[in-house]
């Protein structure tokens, strides 16, 4: 879990830098998500380190609720960004932060499912599929900073809200996976 956390939160960070330069709301959706998601692996970590599978259970729809928290926030911010638009700059970066949140999220998504499976935990392989999804989801931000850099600036506020549907899906994924204990 720990490592999970550290993957997570340093891809959060790198991404952050870029945000704070860039404003893509994208790259903003992909950051709170992965910022979200670094902080999912403490209360798992609690529930394992007590070893109580209700608490796990808890645990894992504590997830989604932050998947869900990350998709409204996301969602906000694109349609904001859809009404007020705004020039993206440093679209390379741009590019290399989604490239990083992809990285960043299949590395998590490994040692999650790893984990998960050995340790028969539905919540922990749900959050490792939720990673591995994520990193995909990282690669739109490429897809919006290459869009915006042939001259479609509104590509970042819609991929933005693609993204969040994606969230969506995944948080209704991963309450399958809790609710019915199924790891495979």
């Amino acid at each position: 879990m720990a490592s999970s956390l550290a993957i997570l939160g340093a891809t959060a960070v790198l991404q952050a830098v870029v945000f704070a330069a860039s404003h893509s709301v994208a790259l903003l959706a992909d950051l709170i998500h992965n910022g979200g998601d670094a902080l999912t692996a403490i209360p798992l970590g609690v529930a394992f380190w007590l070893r109580s599978k209700r608490g796990e259970k808890w645990a894992g729809y504590a997830v989604v609720l932050t998947i869900l928290a990350s998709a409204t926030v996301a969602a906000v911010e694109a349609i904001d960004r859809l009404i007020h638009p705004r020039d993206l700059t440093h679209l390379p970066v741009l590019a290399v932060a989604g490239g990083i949140g992809f990285l960043g999220n299949e590395l998590a998504a490994q040692v999650r499912l790893r984990a998960g499976t050995r340790l028969n935990s539905p919540a922990l392989v749900a959050d490792g599929h939720h990673a591995r999804v994520d990193g995909y989801v990282s690669l739109g931000v490429v897809i919006a900073a290459a869009l915006v850099a042939i001259g479609l600036p509104r590509a970042d506020p819609i991929v933005g809200l693609a993204i969040t549907a994606l969230i969506v899906r995944i948080s209704w994924q991963a309450w399958r996976t809790i609710r019915t204990g199924d790891t495979h």
